[in-house]
């Protein structure tokens, strides 16, 4: 039994006119009549009774009247929610971030703006370090990261810039240098720094050291903070200083002060991170909600 059967089946039940039913599904009479013919040889009983000038449904055609005009609903309901997966509108997204990424006003705009756009999106976040991130986006575990990425694209991914942030140093309030309306790296140099695992931001890690060689000087690595946004805690008991992406300097702590860095300083580049294979329709209309929001974000 294909649904064919069943649309012509219903066509004549609800015309009870073999000749206006088969003008209704665009077909002759007599190929109609014999698609009908298999259809009750299938079923094991006479659908209609032929009579000199239409049909009438017999007792079975009855009973497989109403079943057959909820096949036919259930298969439009089914190739209109295919139709809709296929444009993206339904389906699930899971969604990775770094801990400062999370800061940037990006992030959440595009977020918060795909949500409206596509509510029957099945959204969930995860918050890791970035080698963790690209790993699960690797293995399939995540559709789309976050991430705070070097100059060129990890290795098997695609990622959209979505511009950079400044640094900034994180200061103990009662420092010294703590009034200061900027410093320059070189100010730092006899000073501990509090930074986080390699392996949280490899990128962001490494501009940091770089700049400060740059800047004439190797940094003396102090305490290691287990994540990004910890790092200002760290500060605050003066365990050392640290160089943080600006936006990570709306975690006001309480006796952490943030000053602008002068001269040549670190930056801080944000990036979404897909699958460069990616073909995923949700996917894809994500990365333009993100890309279309960069500039403007809600």
């Amino acid at each position: 039994m294909e649904l064919r059967h069943i649309k012509y089946f219903l066509a004549v039940a609800e015309e009870l006119n073999f000749t206006r039913a088969a003008r209704r599904v665009g077909i002759g009479q007599p190929p109609l009549s014999n698609q009908i013919r298999d259809l009750e040889e299938e079923i094991g009983a006479p659908l209609f009774r032929r009579l000199p000038h239409g049909a009438e449904l017999t007792e079975a055609g009855q009973v497989f009247l109403p079943e057959a005009r909820t096949i036919m609903a259930k298969a439009a309901h089914a190739k209109a929610l295919a139709l809709r997966a296929g444009r993206g509108e339904l389906g699930r997204l899971r969604l990775g971030f770094t801990g400062s990424a999370a800061f940037s006003p990006i992030v959440p705009s595009a977020v918060r703006s795909f949500r409206r756009a596509y509510p029957e999106i099945d959204l969930t976040l995860q918050e890791a370090d970035t080698t963790l991130l690209l790993e699960r986006l690797d293995a399939e575990e995540l559709d789309a990261v976050f991430i705070r990425p070097g100059r060129a694209d990890p290795p098997g991914f695609r990622t959209h810039s979505l511009g950079e942030d400044a640094m900034v140093i994180a200061l103990p309030s009662g420092h010294p240098l703590a009034d200061a309306a900027a410093l320059p790296l070189s100010a730092l140099s006899a000073e501990p720094f509090v930074l986080f695992p390699r392996e949280a931001g490899p990128s962001l890690f490494d501009g940091i050291i770089t700049a400060c060689r740059h800047a004439g000087f190797e940094p003396i690595l102090g305490q290691i903070a287990p994540q990004i946004t910890s790092l200002a805690n760290l500060v605050a008991v003066e365990l050392g200083i640290s160089v943080v992406p600006s936006a990570v300097a709306q975690i006001r702590v309480p006796g952490v002060t943030y000053i602008p860095i002068s001269g040549d300083g670190p930056v801080a580049r944000l990036a979404l991170a897909t699958r460069r294979d990616e073909r995923s329709a949700v996917v894809q209309n994500f990365v333009a909600r993100v890309l279309a929001d960069k500039n403007n974000p809600r």
